[in-house]
């Protein structure tokens, strides 16, 4: 399947599941079980600047950088029924904002050198074209400017567990692409490596000022029982089922 297939299914799917996700995975929250913002203080002060969310979804996000103090709120999202939903909610608490119906691996008209701030949450892994989509958000971005992203650790789709064991099911070496079924809508990702980001970051003229895999302190010292859900905390103790990973622009 090439990428423009893998894009139009996944434009399908997140149209048809877009209401069961609204709200879901949001600023403060970076990922499931993860520290959140109000711990990690990565953004820093965003009075004044000016924020673009890649994957913005139903646009909680950007409520929380415009309750923050950002200035200009820009999103861009495949999903013709996810920038539906965002602008309802952003209109709904009288916030405005420039937002795209468009695969993040296309600029649709999203001005270059202009973002003090480029953010992801839990989205940019759809990408289909990690290296066009991370050299795009180096465009978008001031010299000096951050993209502060978070998704599924690369060990993630490689692991399972299955009798209180975690096994290796799948080559970390291989970029799978990975296929997936929500309500009756078949989905993919492709499962990048660690260094699939670092070196991509690279070439494109930015570098990692931070890389997050720590579980929240909840998880580590709360209860489970939970072993073989997808994000189970049983497995977050054993290793990392998310990341976060600032990055800064040379200037």
């Amino acid at each position: 399947m090439n990428k423009k297939e893998r894009l139009t299914l996944n434009k399908k799917g997140w149209d048809t599941i877009a209401d069961d996700w609204f709200g879901s995975t949001s600023l403060p929250t970076y990922a499931p079980l993860m520290a959140t913002e109000t711990d990690l203080k990565l953004f820093g002060d965003l009075k004044a600047k000016k924020v673009l969310d890649i994957g913005c979804g139903s646009g909680h996000s950007l409520k929380y950088m415009a309750d923050q103090g950002a200035a200009e709120l820009w999103g861009i999202d495949i999903s013709s029924s996810q920038i539906k939903n965002a602008k309802s909610y952003l209109g709904e608490n009288n916030l405005t904002a420039n937002l795209f119906e468009s695969p993040m691996e296309v600029n649709p008209g999203i001005p270059e050198n202009y973002f003090d701030i480029v953010y992801s949450i839990y989205a940019f892994g759809w990408t289909v074209d990690l290296d066009t989509s991370i050299n795009l958000v180096s465009k978008y971005l001031k010299p000096g400017g951050i993209f502060i992203m978070s998704w599924d650790h690369p060990l993630t789709g490689c692991i399972k567990s299955e009798n209180g064991k975690i096994l290796i099911d799948r080559s970390y070496h291989h970029l799978d692409t990975i296929y997936m079924n929500k309500a009756d809508e078949v989905m993919t990702f492709t499962k990048y490596k660690m260094s699939s980001y670092v070196n991509a970051f690279s070439n494109h003229g930015m570098y990692i000022e931070k890389l997050i895999e720590d579980v929240s302190q909840d998880v580590l010292l709360g209860d489970f029982d939970d072993y073989d859900k997808y994000y189970s905390k049983w497995k977050a103790r054993q290793v990392p089922l998310s990341m976060i990973i600032k990055a800064r622009k040379h200037r």
